[in-house]
């Protein structure tokens, strides 16, 4: 049986750009159509059954197929977050009596459009109505998901609530929701005056089973399935499904050429393996790996999480492996090997929400290019002149990430820099200047404040060059260096870069991103204009592996570069999502190595 890197496939399917619509998922996903053999599982990141996606692969609507489903779905496998909403002191619309509450949940689907996604029950004769009824939404933490909860007086049958009293309503992003964890705000009016005393408190949580398992195996006495040289065995693991169908959830690596291997640590999240039910049975299988694709079945055995969380160095949990066809033909058969786990261990393995909801502060910084290629901003042909309209695409990348990612700072003060320029008085060029020439404090007060920093700057400094990244990267390193002493997964940096044109100082910026995968930080790379950004695509380890001139390897891939013109007739959320999709696993992959546990632990 061949197995093709997910990643490769990603590359022939979608054209570039257009992969990270499914880096957010955590949940299996099926391609093309409901009858399409090849299956996508995140954990695994492999595929099955060459010859058949090569014929797939051959039909001319393919690729939009898997566009197409990708997009269909995504809702089951983005995040599931719960909200329970409560209010406090409403409006007493009735004569004779209280009023009747209930509360709508409406969704932004672009300008001023909104569409229902629920209501909870009507609680009677009640002013401070706590709702039993929740609201389960899908959250993406790189879209701008916007929420309307609207308070209504119900005193009839009808569905529609334009004929019922309206007493309040709160409009907030669900990022917003979930970075508080509980967020309570004044109701207001349509004309945007206070409903009244009242208030509206919501409840954000995840609905999830973060647990995941630990192991640690071996074998020993496999049979050879080689002519030359020994066998080249793996192990997959199954789950049974509600169905009785056997799904699989994980592969190991291929050891070559070795009756008696030991494979690498791994994990496998607790719902995938038996949806975290210690008595479902689990079915192991051991293949002898082939190039051609024929991979032969060493042998096979079930078991479950009850009979494997006995396991531990001193008294290995074992099994033997069973071939069903060689079984049938020898009367002597005893087993073709013996699968060993030395270790099998249920671990609780921290969200993305975990750490936002339990206080972990996502703290950004703007790096801006002002180097001379990018034209004098007075004219028309300059990437930093500022159109008519008040923008241009520096603005408008700072504008589609900073709009997110502000959410999750409590004091919405971003430090912004520039590089690449000459500064007054001494015209020296600077790597690392801060936008509003205040070294000492170089805040600025939300995602306006850096705008206003930044189109005050321009006319202040004389673009310059060269294209430095590392000076900046560094500075930022510093920061989260500082930060990685601490014990709790308490703070995550985010440095947007925005530039125009080719990095001068690539070693230097290799050693730095290679020093930064250390860290609790992460870096997006905008890159605007026409120019050749293949060396940005280099950083973004996505393709391979980042190395330092030295050969050090990144031990986490935590660049993310786009080109802004793939996104320039596009809705300024899409650029979000591409730039943002990979950010929350960085984050989770970061803490989550290093066993840092949020500031505030998560209720369980």
């Amino acid at each position: 049986m061949a197995v093709i890197s997910g990643g490769r496939l990603f590359e022939i399917l979608l054209e570039e750009g257009k992969k990270s619509a499914i880096l957010f998922c955590y949940n299996l996903v099926v391609l093309a159509d409901p009858n399409c053999p090849l299956k996508w599982s995140c954990k695994s990141k492999a595929f099955r059954h060459e010859q058949e996606m090569l014929t797939i692969l051959a039909t001319p609507d393919f690729h939009e197929k898997i566009k197409y489903k990708m997009r269909q779905q995504m809702a089951d496998c983005v995040t599931k977050v719960e909200l329970s909403v409560s209010c406090e002191n409403l409006l007493d619309r009735d004569v004779t009596s209280k009023s009747d509450p209930l509360c709508a949940l409406l969704m932004n689907v672009g300008g001023n459009q909104w569409v229902e996604i629920g209501r909870t029950e009507r609680v009677n004769n009640c002013l401070s109505p706590k709702f039993a009824k929740k609201f389960l939404i899908d959250y993406c933490f790189e879209q701008v998901q916007k929420l309307k909860f609207g308070i209504y007086d119900i005193d009839n049958r009808t569905i529609d609530l334009s004929d019922d009293d309206f007493l309040g309503e709160l409009e907030c992003t669900l990022g917003q929701i979930v970075s508080s964890k509980k967020l309570t705000r004044p109701l207001m009016l349509r004309n945007r005056r206070p409903a009244g005393k009242g208030t509206i408190t919501i409840f954000a949580e995840e609905v999830k089973d973060s647990r995941v398992v630990n192991f640690e195996a071996q074998a020993r006495s496999l049979d050879n399935k080689d002519f030359f040289g020994k066998s080249d065995p793996y192990l997959e693991f199954y789950k049974q499904t509600e169905d009785g169908r056997w799904q699989m959830v994980h592969r190991t690596e291929v050891i070559k050429n070795n009756l008696n291997p030991s494979w690498k640590p791994f994990r496998i999240p607790l719902r995938s393996l038996c949806n975290g039910d210690l008595e479902r049975s689990i079915k192991v299988d051991c293949y002898d790996y082939d190039n051609d694709g024929s991979h032969d079945l060493i042998g096979i055995f079930e078991t479950n999480m009850t009979k494997l969380l006995g396991a531990s160095y001193y008294s290995p949990a074992e099994f033997e492996c069973i071939n069903p066809k060689k079984k049938q033909k020898k009367k002597n058969y005893k087993n073709s090997g013996i699968v060993s786990f030395k270790l099998c261990q249920i671990v609780k393995e921290y969200t993305f929400l975990d750490y936002i909801m339990g206080g972990c502060q996502l703290n950004f910084i703007v790096g801006i290019d002002f180097t001379a290629s990018n034209g004098d901003p007075r004219t028309p042909n300059s990437l930093h002149f500022i159109a008519p309209n008040g923008f241009n695409e520096y603005l408008m990348a700072i504008w589609s990430i900073g709009i997110i990612i502000q959410d999750y700072d409590t004091d919405k003060l971003f430090p912004a820099f520039g590089f690449g320029a000459k500064l007054p008085p001494a015209w020296q060029v600077s790597h690392e200047f801060p936008l509003n020439f205040n070294p000492e404090n170089p805040f600025c007060a939300g995602v306006q404040g850096i705008a206003d920093a930044y189109r005050n700057c321009l006319p202040q400094v004389q673009l310059y060059g060269p294209t430095n990244f590392s000076p900046i990267i560094n500075h930022v390193g510093r920061f989260a260096a500082a930060a990685a002493q601490q014990h709790k997964a308490s703070q995550y940096f985010i440095l947007l870069i925005i530039t125009d044109g080719v990095i001068t100082d690539l070693d230097e910026t290799r050693q730095a991103i290679v020093n930064a995968s250390k860290l609790p930080m992460s870096i997006i790379i905008i890159g605007v204009g026409g120019a050749d950004f293949s060396t940005m695509e280099f950083l973004d380890g996505d393709n391979g592996v980042l190395r330092s001139p030295t050969g050090e390897v990144a031990v986490r891939d935590i660049v993310q570069f786009v080109p802004f013109r793939k996104f320039q007739n596009a809705p300024k959320e899409v650029l979000a999502q591409s730039v943002l999709a990979e950010l929350p696993q960085q984050v989770m992959s970061y803490f989550n190595t290093y066993k840092l546990s949020p500031p505030n632990e998560p209720s369980p």
